[in-house]
C-alpha cells in the first residue's frame, strides 16, 4: 500500500523516538504496558501548539488527556463525560486541570461569530460566555485583549461545569481527594498561568459560590 506523502517521516520519527527512550530508560515500554496510573487529568484545547505532556514536563503514562476545540466540558458531551468518569472512578486521578491558551482560534471564532459549520455549534457555549461578559470585553483596548480575556473566562466556565458534574459531586460526597485547577497557557512564552483558587471539594465549591465562578473573579 502506498503511503501518504509525509507519513514516512512520522514513522521514522516514531522509530527513532522509541529507540532513544528505550536506550535512555531500559524497560520503559514494558513497564508502561502493564498499567496506567496517572495522577492528573488534563482537559485542554486540540490546538497543535499546546502539547499537554511536554509543557508540564511529564512522561507518557503520567497525564490522562482529553482535548477538543476550545477546551470545553459539556454535560451533553458523552466523550468528555466518559473520559471524566474513567479518570475519576477507575484511574482515580488526584488533580484535574482545565487548561486553555491565549490566542485560541476557537475562542476567537466565537468572539467574532464566525461561521464554521459543525464547529460553530460546538463553540456556541463560548459565544454565550462572550454575550454574558460583553460589557467587560468591550472595555478592553484591542481584539487580541478581548480574545485572551475570553479565553480566561471560558476556562472559568468549564471549571464551573466540571465541578457541577455528577461525577465530581459524587466523588467529593464519598470523600475522594480530588482537586480542580484552572490554567491558561501562553503561546508566546510557553508559560502556564493559574487563574485562581483550586476547587478541592463540595465545601470549597460552596465557599467560592456560583457567582464567584460566573463573574470571573479568579
Amino acid at each position: 500500500m502506498k503511503k501518504a506523502p509525509g507519513i514516512d517521516r512520522l514513522l521514522d520519527n516514531n522509530r527513532a523516538w522509541a529507540e532513544r527512550v528505550e536506550r535512555e530508560k531500559p524497560g520503559f515500554f514494558a513497564h508502561l504496558a502493564q498499567q496506567q496510573s496517572p495522577a492528573y487529568l488534563w482537559i485542554g484545547c486540540a490546538d497543535s501548539r499546546v502539547p499537554a505532556n511536554e509543557i508540564v514536563g511529564l512522561e507518557p503514562g503520567e497525564l490522562f488527556v482529553h482535548r477538543n476545540v476550545a477546551n470545553l466540558f459539556s454535560h451533553s458531551d458523552l466523550n468528555g463525560l466518559s473520559v471524566l468518569q474513567f479518570a475519576v472512578d477507575v484511574i482515580k486521578v488526584k488533580h484535574i486541570i482545565v487548561c486553555g491558551h491565549y490566542g485560541c482560534s476557537g475562542v476567537r471564532a466565537a468572539l467574532q461569530d464566525t461561521r464554521l459549520g459543525v464547529t460553530e455549534h460546538w463553540i456556541r457555549p463560548v459565544r454565550d460566555i462572550c454575550e454574558r461578559h460583553r460589557h467587560e470585553l468591550d472595555m478592553l483596548p484591542s481584539e487580541g485583549a478581548r480574545v485572551d480575556r475570553l479565553c480566561e473566562l471560558n476556562v472559568m466556565q468549564q471549571v464551573r461545569n466540571l465541578c457541577r458534574s455528577p461525577v465530581l459531586q459524587d466523588a467529593w460526597s464519598r470523600g475522594q481527594k480530588l482537586a480542580v485547577h484552572s490554567w491558561v497557557y501562553g503561546l508566546e512564552d510557553g508559560l502556564v498561568r493559574p487563574l485562581g483558587p483550586v476547587v478541592a471539594g463540595l465545601k470549597s465549591l460552596d465557599e467560592l459560590g456560583a457567582s464567584y465562578l460566573m463573574r470571573g473573579a479568579f
